[in-house]
């Protein structure tokens, strides 16, 4: 039985080591405090409003794990409601690993990075496929991203936590990227420009 919400990762034998390890008080104060989180808050859904990209951890039923890259456009991961994640799953390999793990089951986990701002959010929980719920799909559909949805994964939470963003090195989408190297290029251009100027003419260099 569980009596705090982060038990659903603090079973009793990682309390045990955190016991041996030192570090069992801070983490009981953490669960008095109920410090885990069991629903949708203004920051979670801030948060997974921005991702475009994200980890889902499934396992069969003989617990052998398997972690998948999902992508997509900004946002894809939405909030249904204050217990509940969806998001459209889009064609790939046609390997079907997640599907059948989730067939047999249903535990699963949502690894959520922000590499950016060097932020991750860790969520367990269940999850289910859905492939015959029309609203749903367009719901999650997005009709700007070339991606064909096959189906719907429903992500039921039991808790949520925010991790330290130590050791989590910063990294950049290609959509963050492409306006500053065209501001570079720009000034580059722009200098060049002077430069040759300045050379043809009496010398003088434009420095503004």
């Amino acid at each position: 039985m569980r009596h705090f919400p982060s038990d659903i990762a603090f079973t009793e034998s990682v309390k045990k080591i955190q016991a041996d390890k030192g570090s069992r008080t801070s983490y009981s104060k953490v669960e008095q405090h109920q410090g885990w989180k069991t629903r949708v808050t203004q920051e979670l859904r801030a948060f997974v409003s921005g991702l475009d990209m994200f980890y889902l951890g499934t396992a069969n039923s003989e617990g052998q794990p398997y972690v998948q890259y999902r992508g997509g456009p900004a946002g894809f991961l939405k909030v249904l409601d204050d217990q509940t994640l969806a998001f459209a799953d889009f064609g790939g390999n046609r390997q079907y690993i997640t599907l059948g793990n989730l067939a047999e089951n249903p535990n699963a986990f949502l690894f959520l990075m922000d590499y950016a701002t060097s932020s991750r959010v860790k969520v367990w929980g269940t999850a289910t496929v859905s492939e015959n719920d029309p609203e749903l799909l367009a719901r999650l559909s997005d009709q700007s991203y070339p991606g064909k949805v096959e189906r719907a994964i429903v992500f039921t939470i039991g808790a949520w936590d925010i991790n330290c963003p130590q050791h989590i090195h910063k990294r950049f989408a290609q959509s963050e990227i492409i306006p500053v190297l065209a501001e570079l290029k720009a000034k580059i251009a722009t200098l060049e420009e002077q430069l040759r100027v300045a050379r043809e003419g009496d010398g003088k260099f434009d420095r503004t």
